[in-house]
């Protein structure tokens, strides 16, 4: 038995249709903790937490409430259940969110400027910090932005933008960042949970293979949907410009949002790919947004 909390999102619900005898369980239900004591699984899996608010209203407490107090509850009730590991997804976010042009490893130095950041980068250390009761593991996986069908995030945003046939203005800017497909994602967790005696407790990145930038994400696109678009290369200097506008008074763009489209950050994936003897991933970064895209297109 494997039990997902907060399974109701996009990537719980993936992992419920690929991963056999599994079941959800909501925080918010009254008695979450016996279901899980009642249930015996041998795996729990948490996807418990909070995710950026691009609204900028919520609040640091909250975000240590879901990401990091909520992590402490599941993680007592795992080491007094019956379960032998528990998965916690963390984010590339804990360590960092805007640039690295050198593929990040496990061990670099964690540099969270977001409240999100920084809450998940608080429950990995103390996740980290616990003594485990013999013969129970738990495995933190740090993914970049996962994407495949159900995604309703940034991915999504850009398709509608290039399928609506409205030019692309930051041509001009030429990057490389790591995505994981929810495929990938899933075929990482499988191999998880099949190897998990042979695997070591700890922190482990998890991504695709290869880096896309942000060229690359349109040329599939437009591949995919058959809509050409003129892609705009407006000068850097007059971007940057309108991003500290958008810094000061409403405006779709800022410094913050133009670092994270436009820079490189890489995430090497080797340590779990050793780990776990994994030569090839099932999906290339190119096949798998191939199917995200066409997963928008048919919704």
């Amino acid at each position: 038995m494997i039990l997902i909390s907060g399974s109701s999102g996009f990537i719980g619900q993936s992992l419920l249709s690929n991963l056999n005898d599994s079941e959800g369980i909501s925080l918010r239900e009254n008695g979450w903790e016996r279901k899980i004591q009642i249930n015996n699984p041998e795996v729990i899996i948490n996807l418990i937490g909070k995710a950026h608010d691009h609204n900028g209203i919520a609040t640091e407490e909250e975000y240590n409430y879901a990401n990091v107090e909520l992590t402490k509850e599941i993680f007592h009730e795992f080491t007094s259940s019956s379960a032998k590991l528990l998965i916690h997804i963390s984010s590339l976010a804990a360590i960092e969110e805007f640039e690295s042009k050198i593929p990040l490893i496990e061990n670099a130095t964690c540099r969270p400027s977001s409240m999100y950041g920084k809450s998940k980068c608080l429950a990995e250390k103390w996740l980290l910090s616990q003594k485990l009761p013999d013969g129970k593991k738990v495995i933190i996986l740090r993914p970049p932005m996962v994407h495949g069908p159900g995604d309703k995030g940034n991915l999504m945003l850009l398709y509608r933008l290039i399928s609506k046939g409205i030019p692309y203005p930051l041509s001009s800017f030429d990057n490389k960042r790591s995505f994981i497909c929810i495929d990938n994602f899933s075929f990482f967790i499988d191999r998880i949970i099949s190897n998990y005696a042979s695997i070591e407790s700890g922190l482990y990145h998890v991504a695709d293979d290869e880096a896309l930038s942000t060229k690359d994400i349109i040329a599939i696109i437009q591949n995919t949907t058959g809509k050409r678009t003129i892609n705009i290369a407006i000068p850097k200097i007059l971007i940057k410009f309108l991003a500290k506008i958008g810094d000061i008074i409403p405006f779709p763009l800022n410094t913050k949002r133009l670092k994270k489209m436009t820079s490189d950050l890489l995430v090497s994936n080797k340590k779990i790919k050793v780990a776990l003897g994994i030569e090839k991933l099932p999906l290339t970064a190119t096949k798998g947004l191939e199917k995200t895209i066409l997963s928008f297109i048919n919704s």
